[in-house]
């Protein structure tokens, strides 16, 4: 079984889900192969983590990256075509489904092998049901950030440069400008520790609790919808389905009930820490370590411990 990775970067470094889609291959035992446009020294890095790269540096926007993808496929027909799920992803994944006839699957936390198949495993009707998915012929699927580990170091593969010529005609849209978001400032999905507040937390003064602790962590400030939307912290922090799909190392969740919405976008966390008085709170069945008490009591205690830690370090 052969599997394509299309490896994302941002011109600067790799995005952090992309280097996920080499475990999801080892994982299938399948062969995988790279492909990185127009960040050389991205290239250097995943070939060191034991997969062989193909370097293009003829690409910079959606339909040039579309032309090119399309252009790899043809050439070495994978059986998996991997995308991580990103807006990028979302518009190139389809156009080039659509373009060469082929199955798309997308938002994918899982993938399993049965009967010589492979078994895509997405979240439906907002995350409350998974559905399995199989695809006849080669899959161009995308999967959803944190649904696997980030590979570690391996023997250095090796990287293939390659040119592309792109036709003026594939060319639909040209970029005249480039506003950044605050959001790109608050980098939840590759952070390692996160701090989340619920509506649990009672009021904008409580929630200084949760951005107290993430800052002695050294960790980054998450929410669930409610304190959004009564404006306590902005929309950047949100976790959940309807925002960032997070998997930290440590995440902390205080003053959240648990509701399916925020538990699928944070449910990959390696370790799970939920405060929450409520001692059947939804959050408590899937926490490693569950606090019952006031989380207004609990987290001054944990901050002024947690500080005591770091004096000593």
């Amino acid at each position: 079984m052969k599997a394509l990775l299309f490896i994302e970067t941002d011109r600067e470094k790799i995005l952090g889900g992309s280097l996920e889609l080499i475990s999801s291959v080892k994982a299938l035992d399948a062969e995988g192969t790279a492909l990185i446009v127009g960040n050389r020294a991205a290239a250097d890095t995943v070939a060191d983590l034991g997969i062989p790269v193909i370097f293009i540096d003829t690409a910079a926007d959606c339909d040039t990256l579309t032309e090119v993808l399309s252009e790899t496929v043809k050439e070495q027909n994978p059986d998996i075509v991997l995308l991580a799920n990103t807006a990028l992803a979302k518009d190139i994944a389809p156009r080039i489904s659509a373009r060469m006839c082929l199955g798309c699957v997308s938002d994918v936390i899982g993938m399993s092998k049965a009967d010589g198949k492979v078994i895509y495993t997405r979240p439906a009707y907002g995350g409350t049901i998974l559905e399995n998915i199989e695809v006849e012929g080669t899959a161009v699927v995308t999967v959803r950030n944190g649904s696997f580990s980030k590979t570690e170091a391996g023997s250095n593969a090796g990287v293939t440069e390659k040119k592309v010529e792109i036709p003026a005609s594939a060319v639909k849209a040209k970029i005249v400008d480039t506003v950044k978001e605050i959001s790109e400032s608050v980098n939840l999905e590759e952070a390692e520790v996160i701090v989340s507040g619920g509506r649990g937390m009672g009021n904008p003064e409580n929630f200084k609790l949760v951005e107290e602790l993430a800052r002695v962590l050294g960790g980054v400030v998450g929410a669930t919808r409610p304190p959004i939307e009564d404006g306590w912290i902005s929309r950047a922090h949100q976790v959940g389905q309807s925002g960032k799909i997070v998997a930290p190392k440590l995440y902390i969740a205080c003053g959240i009930s648990g509701a399916t919405q925020h538990t699928s976008g944070m449910s990959g966390s390696n370790y799970i820490v939920a405060i929450n008085k409520d001692e059947d709170a939804p959050i408590f069945e899937i926490a490693n370590v569950a606090i019952v008490g006031n989380v207004t009591e609990v987290l001054p205690v944990m901050i002024e411990e947690m500080k005591k830690l770091k004096g000593k370090e």
